[in-house]
């Protein structure tokens, strides 16, 4: 069966793509020059000049592999946006270099200990490349031929010609190729890859030489040149896989089935051993290599002793990833001991870090954040409302000033309105407050609350005075 052109009509269908906003999509990278200077405004950063340019060194350092092993601390008050330059980070790595996050806290909710949950955490942090030589069939699709059995049942079987620059080939094909072929939707003019060991088939574009069969380009479609040389070709293929996924694939016994069904478990130390080994063997052969990655520890003062005491090991090992912490704690009990520490940090750990300090955001920064912010989340505010929105982040905090920028506008729409104004602004900071009139509230009406632990003066002196009116009855 022939596959002409002329039996292919397109159709063109607009498709929304959405997408959650979150506390930090708005950030793309660092913000940063060539040199590593940073730019006031950029990339969704505002402000943190100066921990930003610590950052930017500690990226280098990363990129040129200068860094393995090495942790860094980005330590300041709520609010200050250490969330905000690990994320940073993350996106000027590129997707060539892992980045895990966690939170402190997720590894006591884990059902596996500490410092399992620790050691997969980090394994995962840590990619490697594995180079595979194989041999692939690339060329264009100069004509497709499928034959089915008269019964009409049976296997189908067919022809493939492909053609390069310098030759041209038919191949028989089986029932497995011809549904992967037609699973691409692959048609004469193609451009396309095989892989001969999988039979995995990439479609590459369309050929050049088809590009007057179209009288309007349609969407989606990439014109690329038909290939030179010989159709086989032996290529080096490069896999990207992270430590603690050949960790599971190789303790589980469905093997790589195990990375989707979510229960992985604790994995024996013998096998990583037996794994580190082996890409060891790899690295000195040229056939693998590693790229340390980034554990991102937010609220790293959740973590007790005990983890503490691994992670400060951990970062001896020679496959240790980068570790970056962040933590809102000042001089506070080191958890799982009655000792006090910087950050909650033991000293000890403390010494081998990068410590990044972080500070408050001026009005002028604020404002800025703000107006990405409403930008981000497609919300039109007018300048007056920003200005008192700015106050109020200014007085308040900046998360409760970026909680009202969604609320607001949801009572702007209400009314008919197109962009937040004043009233819309002090319509919902009035509806919702922050936590200093939280904790006004509490002060004033904590006798009407059940359990509580704050004993007023006025609640003192009427127990007393019932007390002895109990006394003198």
């Amino acid at each position: 069966m022939n596959i002409e052109q002329s039996n292919i009509r397109f159709e063109s269908t607009d498709i929304t793509k959405i997408e959650r906003i979150g506390a930090h999509s708005h950030i793309r990278g660092l913000g940063l020059n060539a040199d590593l200077t940073p730019k006031i405004v950029s990339e969704g950063m505002v402000g943190q000049l100066q921990a930003r340019r610590a950052m930017g060194i500690i990226l280098r350092m990363i990129q040129n592999g200068q860094i393995a092993g090495r942790a860094a601390l980005i330590a300041g008050q709520p609010g200050t946006g250490k969330t905000a330059l690990a994320m940073g980070l993350a996106q000027s790595l590129g997707e060539d270099v892992p980045f895990v996050s966690l939170s402190g806290s997720e590894i006591f909710s884990l059902e596996m200990s500490k410092t399992e949950a620790l050691t997969q955490a980090l394994r995962r942090a840590i990619g490697v490349r594995i180079r595979e030589e194989t041999e692939i069939i690339e060329g264009e699709v100069v004509e497709i031929q499928i034959e089915r059995a008269a019964s009409g049942t049976g296997n189908k079987i067919g022809k493939l010609t492909m053609k390069t620059t310098d030759m041209e080939t038919i191949y028989d094909l089986g029932q497995k190729m011809i549904d992967a072929l037609t699973k691409e939707k692959v048609q004469a003019g193609d451009v396309i890859q095989i892989d001969k060991s999988s039979g995995k088939i990439t479609k590459l574009g369309r050929s050049h030489a088809r590009i007057h069969d179209y009288e309007v380009m349609p969407p989606g479609i990439s014109f690329v040149n038909c290939p030179e040389g010989e159709l086989q070709q032996r290529r080096d293929v490069v896999h990207k896989v992270s430590l603690h996924e050949i960790d599971v694939i190789n303790s589980r016994a469905q093997g790589f089935l195990a990375l989707f069904t979510g229960e992985i478990g604790e994995i024996k130390s013998e096998i990583r051993d037996q794994i580190n080994t082996k890409i060891g063997e790899w690295r000195e052969e040229g056939k693998a290599s590693i790229v340390p990655g980034v554990l991102f520890i937010d609220e790293v003062h959740m973590l007790d002793i005990e983890c503490f005491s691994f992670l400060n090991r951990a970062l001896e090992n020679d496959m240790a990833p980068i570790l970056v912490m962040a933590s809102n704690r000042g001089i506070s009990t080191i958890r799982g001991t009655n000792y006090k520490g910087p950050h909650g940090i033991p000293l000890d750990l403390l010494d081998r870090l990068l410590i990044i300090n972080t500070n408050p955001y001026s009005e002028e920064e604020i404002n800025k954040i703000l107006n990405t912010r409403c930008n981000e989340e497609g919300v039109d505010i007018d300048e007056s409302a920003l200005a008192l929105l700015t106050k109020i982040g200014e007085e308040t905090s900046l998360r409760y000033a970026i909680h009202l920028i969604i609320t607001a506008d949801l009572v702007s729409k209400k009314r008919g309105g197109k962009k937040i104004q004043v009233e819309d602004i002090k319509r919902v900071y009035s509806l919702f407050v922050d936590k200093q009139r939280s904790s006004t509230h509490l002060q004033q009406y904590q006798q009407h609350y059940m359990f509580n632990e704050v004993v007023s003066s006025t609640t003192t002196q009427t127990e007393e005075t019932r007390g002895s009116e109990s006394m003198v009855t």
